[in-house]
């Protein structure tokens, strides 16, 4: 299950009351549909992975890395020489916020790349689109409760479901919440408000699942409100539409499509 928006985002622009859960699967099933319509008119991601793509540097320019995906934390870059120091790599633009779209080695060094013929470089990062990456992860006000988090468990104790994260919004945990925990990413599929427990999709979005302690922090992940909003309403559209939609003709998508070159 991938969304944007949560099912409580959808729910809430639906004006649906909590007596009325009938419909839960299938508008998170709409919602995931709506997700993969917004991504794929734009060319992006709007929620973030780990990854290591293989790129190939610019003929005419061997210093620098032309990313073909949005950059939003450099975790490592590597070439036919070994691994680079990241102190050594400069990053365009420059605004943690936004995403990069440029690598540049330092002092006039070039990327190296073997003569096997495979001339490419190996960069590690968290991949997506966002353009406020610094305070996109917020704190839930909630941690893991209970026993410490097993990698293979699919079952989060916590405190209180229902209280409210770090922004004074409740719930605190929807379903479909993309959530971080050391460095971990996982999806909340399910919610137990009477037991305090969540269940989740572990090791997401390239994260490796790992073990976490008793008192661990949660996070929960803030889309850019814009694309959020704008999935909760084509989610609206693909629920009362019997035919399909025309994603192309809405001006925001155009202006938020990828170019590349």
């Amino acid at each position: 299950m991938y969304t944007i928006a949560t099912l409580e985002d959808l729910r809430r622009h639906l004006k649906l009351g909590d007596e009325d859960r009938g419909s839960d699967e299938h508008l998170l099933r709409t919602l995931g549909e709506a997700s993969q319509l917004i991504e794929s008119a734009t060319a992006r991601r709007y929620c973030p992975r780990v990854e290591t793509l293989e790129i190939s540097p610019e003929e005419a320019n061997p210093r620098s890395l032309l990313l073909p995906d949005d950059l939003l934390e450099l975790r490592a870059v590597r070439d036919d020489s070994g691994e680079i120091d990241l102190a050594r790599i400069r990053i365009f633009p420059g605004d943690r916020d936004e995403p990069a779209f440029l690598l540049l080695y330092k002092a006039g060094a070039v990327f190296r790349t073997g003569e096997d013929g495979t001339n490419v470089v190996s960069v590690t990062g968290v991949w997506g689109w966002h353009n406020r990456w610094t305070s996109a992860w917020r704190d839930s006000g909630d941690r893991v409760s209970g026993n410490a988090l097993s990698a293979n468990s699919a079952l989060i104790g916590v405190k209180n479901s229902d209280g409210a994260d770090a922004d004074g919004l409740r719930p605190r945990f929807h379903v479909g919440h993309l959530l971080r925990i050391d460095g971990e990413y996982l999806r909340v599929t399910g919610i137990d408000r009477k037991a305090n427990q969540l269940t989740v999709l572990r090791g997401v979005g390239g994260a490796r699942a790992t073990g976490h302690r008793q008192n661990a922090k949660i996070e929960t992940y803030a889309p850019m409100p814009a694309i959020r909003d704008l999935t909760v309403r084509y989610a609206e559209q693909l629920i009362k539409s019997a035919g399909p939609l025309e994603l192309e003709s809405t001006s925001m998508l155009r202006r938020m499509r990828r170019v590349t070159a």
